[in-house]
């Protein structure tokens, strides 16, 4: 898929087209609903307002100028718990093409580039596809419990990728 790009930073509409994504493919695949939508709305914005080129990462794949993927870097914790990675998602389109890929190793690189010593994500059970690329690209599973920070109890894993 040559006709991707990756941007790099905040375009104009990508906070609502980031929260659809995630909206509409957790309520289809595992019923979320609005309480999920509206956390990722907040935290998403909540994260580029106070967002720095320095230390944080935010990019998304593009189709015809078209957000159709993301992922983000949140750094603002690195030295004590790591850089957070998160809000890492790709439309129907875009799914199983490749692109999760470059933009998953755009972000470890970015991390490496900065002298991270480790990244981190929060995701649940049953997210098989991301899990194989989650490992594929050197993460571990380091936590499991069952929880309900998305608004519906599943069981949550942290994983974990030690750069250093």
């Amino acid at each position: 898929m040559s006709n991707i790009k990756i941007a790099t930073g905040y375009i104009p509409g990508s906070i609502g087209r980031v929260a659809e994504l995630h909206g509409t493919y957790y309520h289809s695949h595992w019923g979320f609903g609005h309480f999920f939508e509206a956390k990722v709305a907040t935290e998403l914005s909540e994260f580029l307002s106070r967002f720095d080129q320095k230390r944080d990462g935010f990019w998304t794949a593009l189709l015809e100028d078209r957000v159709e993927g993301s992922l983000t870097i949140d750094g603002i914790h690195f030295a004590d718990k790591g850089a957070h990675l998160r809000w890492f998602i790709m439309s129907d389109t875009l799914r199983g093409k490749g692109i999760g890929n470059r933009l998953i190793n755009t972000a470890i690189d970015f991390c490496k580039d900065n002298d991270y010593k480790r990244i981190y994500l929060w995701t649940f059970e049953g997210l098989d596809a991301a899990k194989h690329l989650y490992q594929k690209t050197g993460f571990k599973l380091v936590e499991e419990n069952r929880g309900i920070q998305w608004g519906t109890e599943v069981n949550e894993q942290r994983f974990e990728l030690r750069l250093n």
